[in-house]
């Protein structure tokens, strides 16, 4: 990748795989959404690692485009696509079995999925609150406040994990 940060090729791949799609706006680019969940791991969080970097860019392109497992892994490694994989919902179940195997795979699969859900959801709060989408803050709110009570529940934190339930906090609050 010509000695451009693998997470930086993620980025571009994110975008191009999510190209045409909007955000509940109907009028920001998708791809918005994953950059700034990238650059908040990086710059908010303190997130070094190139391949969570890489996953958190990627993190929705196996659920909501063509793009599968495989492209990621070929492209981005294993565990970037494991990561991606975790952060992926199971389309095929009915919403509330799934929403609830999803939740439960990435508490169980540990920091780095916590890490780049934290981001997912804080950016989510983010742009309800920028929207004023009540409706959508409420939902939201649920999933950021569960989340955060099943890392704090975990026993492991460290300073980027912290950092993101912080900021996920100061998120909830904003919406009240």
């Amino acid at each position: 990748m010509s000695g451009a940060p693998l997470w930086h090729g993620a980025i571009a791949f994110a975008c191009r795989a999510h190209l045409g799609q909007t955000r509940r706006d109907g009028r920001t680019p998708y791809a918005a959404h994953v950059v700034r969940v990238a650059f908040s791991l990086r710059d908010e969080f303190g997130v070094e690692d190139e391949e969570i970097l890489a996953a958190a860019a990627l993190h929705d392109v196996i659920e909501d485009t063509p793009a599968d497992y495989d492209d990621v892994a070929e492209a981005f490694g294993d565990r970037a696509a494991r990561l991606v994989a975790t952060m992926t919902k199971d389309m095929r179940l009915p919403e509330a079995e799934r929403e609830v195997l999803y939740e439960r795979g990435v508490i169980d699969a540990g920091r780095d999925a916590w890490l780049i859900k934290l981001g997912d959801v804080l950016d989510n709060l983010r742009d309800a609150a920028s929207l004023d989408d009540p409706a959508r803050g409420g939902r939201l709110r649920g999933r950021a406040e569960r989340l955060v009570a099943a890392i704090e529940n975990a026993g492991f934190s460290d300073e980027a994990v912290e950092k993101g339930v912080e900021l996920v906090r100061a998120a909830i609050e904003a919406l009240h």
